[in-house]
């Protein structure tokens, strides 16, 4: 059979195909330079008429409009226009699951008491996050991540929220006190999206890691003062996906480049989600109405067999 393409993602999260590829081959940079605008886009038509407005730079930093700042430009600015509106919302969707001094155990951060880490709510020319769509270059112990982790390091003793996305499998988080997925440790995930509010005395993390073919999760989102935004970033990743057309570079009848690189479990749900689409596509049915219900009740190898069984009948 010939190649198997869909411009809508077939996987309900992340593409493992896409990134797998984007990984192993490059073209990091492209996705990343396209997602980071999309994700500006959907956050300024959340919060536009909430007195939020977003700007797109070099890196994505959350900031009050009263004036300028000394730290590093960001890829998207958010300023906040009213700082006398009401607040977004009281309450989080989902409760923190970890303080900072516990995710920073390790870290030369956790060296300094976090109550003195405070930022004053309405106070002009004061940022309120930060937020960082993390490249190949970002992790491991290279010399460009060493100095990503100085500088998010000094953002932090600022007071500034910092948002970090990494949908990279293939090297380990930027933190050594969260499992390593590219190692095989137990309760280790292939991406996160990691929230950290120094704010509170003891500082709050928003760990939220998700598995191949899940959803992403919501995540909450703080601003200035007790305004929180509950945001999807699954939203600008489909997209990105779908307006990008990345879909081109994802052949859905072959496995994803390095493959065994993926836990067991993640490389069951990738079988499942190709033989979904393979069998959609043999039944003639539309790629774009996807993504299809996979099958939950075979075993890795009785999926990988049933793919070649219908590439040599397609």
């Amino acid at each position: 059979m010939g190649e198997v393409h869909s411009i809508k993602n077939q996987y309900r999260g992340i593409n493992a195909h896409l990134h797998s590829y984007l990984q192993a081959e490059g073209g990091w940079n492209e996705f990343h330079s396209r997602h980071i605008v999309h994700i500006a886009d959907h956050i300024q038509a959340q919060l536009h008429s909430l007195g939020y407005t977003v700007g797109v730079q070099d890196s994505l930093q959350i900031k009050r409009i009263e004036g300028g700042s000394s730290y590093p430009e960001s890829d998207v600015l958010v300023y906040d226009t009213r700082p006398t509106r009401g607040t977004i919302s009281g309450s989080y969707a989902v409760e923190p699951s970890m303080t900072l001094s516990e995710l920073l155990a390790e870290d030369v951060l956790s060296e300094k008491p976090f109550r003195s880490i405070a930022i004053s709510q309405r106070q002009s020319k004061t940022p309120v996050a930060w937020l960082e769509l993390l490249s190949p270059s970002n992790k491991g112990e290279s010399k460009d991540a060493q100095i990503y982790r100085s500088k998010r390091t000094e953002l932090l003793l600022t007071g500034l929220v910092f948002i970090e996305l990494d949908y990279l499998h293939e090297t380990p988080p930027t933190f050594r006190t969260l499992p390593d997925y590219h190692h095989r440790e137990s309760n280790a995930h292939p991406y996160r999206i990691l929230v950290l509010d120094p704010r509170p005395d003891a500082g709050f993390v928003w760990n939220l890691e998700f598995d191949v073919d899940q959803p992403f999760p919501v995540a909450n989102i703080p601003l200035s003062g007790d305004d929180v935004m509950i945001f999807n970033f699954g939203t600008p990743y489909e997209h990105t996906f779908k307006a990008s057309f990345h879909g081109d570079q994802v052949d859905y009848s072959t496995l994803p480049l390095n493959f065994r690189h993926y836990i067991p479990a993640d490389q069951r749900r990738i079988a499942a989600r190709m033989l979904a689409v393979l069998e959609a596509y043999k039944q003639g049915i539309d790629l774009e109405t996807g993504p299809f219900a996979v099958r939950e009740d075979i075993t890795l190898e009785q999926t990988l067999a049933e793919i070649e069984k219908l590439k040599t009948n397609i």
